[in-house]
């Protein structure tokens, strides 16, 4: 119960097993991560949450199962749910490429708002505080 509770309350975070595993210990105090791992990939796998799987951070956890694009900043790792107006009909990909789609996430890359305010930007990456492209 404590690692669902962990989900619901950081959902807006996307959490990583690391931090369920933290916040689930101190309700739990015999939860081991092994066991945090296994209960988020059944909860996955019933379809209750989707796994985020990354390359270069810890995989990540989601409750938001409505059609949205995951916006990811690629400087402090936030993840923010972002409605998409219409959506793509699976049953409109099969009829046209008969490509049965049993699954989709859609990602874009860049840097969230609270990065671009901060002036610390020693690379230049940002560009300049507060801009947008």
């Amino acid at each position: 119960m404590a690692i669902a509770e962990a989900l619901v309350e950081h959902r807006h975070l996307h959490p990583g097993a690391h931090l369920i595993y933290e916040a689930a210990g101190k309700k739990t105090k015999s939860l081991s991560l092994s066991t945090v791992y296994a209960t988020l990939g059944e909860f996955s796998r019933l379809g209750l949450i989707k796994a985020m799987e990354f390359d270069r951070m810890e995989n990540r956890y989601e409750g938001n199962l409505e059609e949205h694009v995951n916006l990811v900043c690629k400087r402090c790792g936030k993840i923010e749910d972002y409605r998409i107006p219409s959506s793509i009909e699976p049953k409109d990909i099969a009829r046209k490429a008969g490509f049965k789609v049993i699954d989709a996430r859609v990602e874009c890359y860049g840097f969230c708002r609270d990065c671009l305010m901060d002036k610390k930007d020693p690379s230049g990456e940002l560009g300049k505080p507060g801009e947008l492209k």
